[in-house]
């Protein structure tokens, strides 16, 4: 884990990456509330989002991994179809 004190600067990039997945998340969970439009196509783009600040937040975390945990933790999960 970074320590907040020793790594300041990647402390600020893991929790701004943090910061960003909950304020992703709390638009989608507004989105699917209030929009009855809301459809697969818009949620796999949003979960896509925050998934991808989540995985970066995990990889900034400073945390060692060995070669197959890297694997692991760098994949798309397999029920989610990337876009674009």
């Amino acid at each position: 884990m970074i320590n907040k004190k020793l790594q300041s600067v990647e402390w600020a990039a893991f929790m701004y990456e943090l910061e960003d997945a909950r304020e992703h998340l709390e638009n989608l969970i507004k989105d699917l509330k209030e929009n009855p439009d809301y459809g697969d196509p818009e949620l796999r783009i949003d979960l896509g989002h925050v998934f991808a600040h989540l995985n970066r937040a995990w990889r900034r975390s400073g945390r060692d991994l060995n070669d197959t945990e890297w694997e692991w933790a760098s994949k798309f999960p397999d029920d989610l179809t990337p876009v674009g």
